[in-house]
């Protein structure tokens, strides 16, 4: 059994814990599938430049809004998805030449399972080896979630692993889920000229996000699509290309294509855990303390496979820590998962950090709330956006920020100097007060909802 000094599964974000302060040490890496992981592959890279291309292809579509005159002829989908996957399979290709011809780094291409305390077994094309290493970083990440009667029927469907990878946009397309992922994919494939059917089990789309935005998106979303909420999937049926769908109410949907995005799952339970001494919580993912390290001694996880806030800019900031505390075991610094801004690259796009409304009304808190239009503010007018807002949540009497959702263009960039404010402790008069905001940009959208809490 070969000894290592640290042994890295999974090559996502897992491959950032890697620099060049470990040149010194034999460093291995196990990767099964993607170098670069989810996000490069999968998830949010690829769906964000679909998502640009499904937001050009709409504001062509609405120029006339501005007093342009152009035709939208479609999308080309085959080119779109060569372009898109020829430039991230090629970045792929690349990370995984580089760590193959690094002097101080093993590659392993296959699967990892635990055989022990620190112990693997590494199944490969050429064999299963043994190997061993005085310590080791779990990053083996996540994937789609596949509820019964779905998982249980012969008949083919799709996820976001493979969605986009496809050759043509089905004329029908069913979305089973209503979180962020459905709702992007679903934009993507609307606007490249399918007909959409989002099925979700909840009332609203976008659920976890604040109560309005939730509300107003899928106020929206029922004007683009045929949305089924408060439904379930009981049965699948039809043949592939002419599927099926019957709901719990006894009515039917039918697609030429099921896309599948209800949720993603952590991978721990394939790696076979117990023998390591790893511990799990209920939903399956890793225990882990303040300092990503596990329930075993010398044995750290990081990103999907652990963390309660699944998202790269997350895994990434796990796998700096994960990288300082292997290599300083007398100054370990932790993780904050406190103040973690999102966004949802959908038409109109969403951000959002810190508490919702209804967070502050089940802790009791003594609440502003201040809401400004982006028909509010001139740049709004420029957009003739009629539908956009920015919502920020304060502390009566303190000022103290706690929470920012924003519905509109621009929003992920608009959040910024409240998710800056909101890490550095400043309030929102001094936010509001205190720097010039320039006009007539974007920006003052944010401006006007800090006034609008009447501090």
């Amino acid at each position: 059994m070969r000894q290592h000094d640290l042994v890295v599964i999974g090559a996502g974000s897992g491959n950032a814990v890697i620099d060049a302060s470990f040149a010194g040490l034999d460093v291995a890496i196990v990767e099964e599938r993607w170098f670069g992981g989810t996000c490069l592959n999968a998830g949010c890279i690829p769906s964000k430049m679909y998502a640009h291309t499904a937001h050009v292809a709409r504001t062509v579509g609405e120029a006339g809004t501005y007093d342009v005159d152009a035709e939208l002829s479609g999308v080309r989908w085959r080119e779109m998805r060569d372009r898109v996957f020829g430039r991230l399979d090629a970045e792929r290709e690349e990370g995984r030449r580089g760590r193959r011809e690094a002097d101080s780094v093993t590659v392993y291409e296959g699967t990892a399972r635990f055989t022990g305390p620190r112990e693997l077994r590494i199944g490969l094309a050429e064999g299963a080896v043994g190997i061993g290493a005085r310590q080791i970083v779990i990053a083996a990440g996540g994937r789609p979630l596949v509820p019964p009667p779905i998982a249980g029927s012969a008949l083919p469907y799709e996820t976001s692993d493979t969605i986009m990878r496809i050759d043509a946009p089905p004329r029908r397309l069913a979305v089973l889920g209503g979180g962020y992922i459905a709702a992007e994919l679903a934009e993507v494939f609307a606007a490249a000229g399918s007909s959409v059917v989002i099925v979700e089990k909840e009332e609203r789309l976008l659920g976890p996000q604040d109560e309005t935005v939730a509300a107003r998106f899928t106020e929206l979303a029922r004007s683009r699509y045929d949305l089924r909420l408060g439904r379930e999937v009981t049965g699948v049926g039809g043949r592939p290309g002419a599927l099926r769908l019957t709901l719990d109410d006894g009515s039917t949907v039918e697609a030429d294509m099921l896309l599948v995005a209800v949720g993603r799952v952590p991978n721990g339970d394939r790696l076979n855990l117990g023998a390591a001494g790893v511990a799990t919580h209920d939903d399956g993912r890793i225990v882990v303390d303040a300092y990503q390290r596990t329930t075993a001694e010398g044995v750290f996880a990081l990103g999907d496979v652990c963390t309660p806030v699944p998202l790269k800019h997350v895994a990434n900031r796990e796998a700096q820590v994960v990288g300082h505390n292997l290599r300083h075991p007398d100054d370990l610094i932790a993780a904050d998962h406190e103040l973690v801004p999102a966004a949802v690259f959908t038409r109109p796009q969403i951000a959002s950090v810190g508490a919702t409304e209804q967070d502050c009304r089940e802790r009791g808190l003594d609440l502003l709330v201040g809401e400004a239009r982006y028909a509010d503010v001139a740049y709004g007018w420029a957009m003739e956006d009629t539908t956009g807002f920015c919502k920020v949540l304060a502390e009566r009497g303190t000022g103290r920020l706690l929470g920012a959702h924003l519905m509109g263009p621009q929003a992920p960039a608009l959040i910024q100097p409240l998710v800056l404010a909101m890490t550095l402790g400043i309030d929102a008069s001094t936010l509001v007060r205190s720097p010039y905001w320039i006009h007539p940009a974007p920006t003052e959208l944010v401006e006007k909802a800090l006034l609008d809490l009447g501090l």
